[in-house]
């Protein structure tokens, strides 16, 4: 079945061989109940509880490749959720550190990933203002849609740095990429449409979606 969503993932676009070489390895029907494992391979997101989804695996590798994540990178990954998109970032061979909003989702996750063998550095906090302690980043990724893009994300990366972030309102978002360049100076670029569930906290969509 995972040989499966590759293939759709192929059909679709992405074509970084280490992007898939993730999706492959890791047993997406893991963060499913039993009961639901027969949707672990289709190419949808689905509900994870406390309002939240495991994302779309196009999404996950859409993002992936836009980063172009390489061995070593310090990635800042905001919104945890299931840990599912942290895996495929650690199986590039990233550095993540992950910050979850919801506290069950936190508690949960911080619980799961390493049974299965994956060792990001987890918090609890409000990732829409980044984790400024562990700052600066090569790469940070948003896996929530933001209402516009928060400077503070912006002041932790790296020169050369690269942002990822969907940007909208709350039912639909426009995919950015944004590099830092010398003199601070920012590359901008738009790619797709997506929908994803509402960024929180101060510098998102607030202590809920609006």
């Amino acid at each position: 079945m995972r040989k499966g969503l590759v293939r759709i993932l192929q059909e679709k676009g992405i074509t970084q061989p280490q992007v898939l070489q993730a999706i492959l390895k890791i047993p997406r029907h893991v963060f499913f109940d039993n009961a639901l494992v027969e949707h672990a391979y289709q190419d949808k997101a689905f509900p994870i509880g406390e309002g939240q989804t495991i994302s779309q695996p196009y999404t996950v590798a859409f993002q992936t490749e836009l980063l172009h994540v390489r061995p070593g990178d310090k990635v800042l990954e905001i919104g945890t959720g299931s840990g599912y998109q942290s895996c495929v970032l650690l199986e590039l061979g990233a550095e993540v550190f992950t910050i979850e909003y919801n506290q069950v989702l936190y508690e949960r996750t911080r619980k799961f990933l390493p049974m299965m063998g994956y060792q990001p550095h987890f918090f609890h906090g409000d990732g829409s203002k980044g984790l400024p302690a562990h700052a600066p980043y090569d790469k940070i990724i948003v896996t929530a849609g933001a209402p516009t893009v928060p400077s503070d994300l912006l002041g932790q990366l790296k020169e050369g740095g690269v942002l990822v972030i969907p940007v909208g309102n709350n039912t639909t978002q426009k995919m950015f990429r944004i590099t830092r360049l010398a003199d601070k100076k920012l590359l901008k670029e738009e790619f797709d449409n997506f929908s994803f569930v509402p960024l929180l906290g101060d510098k998102g969509w607030g202590k809920s979606a609006k």
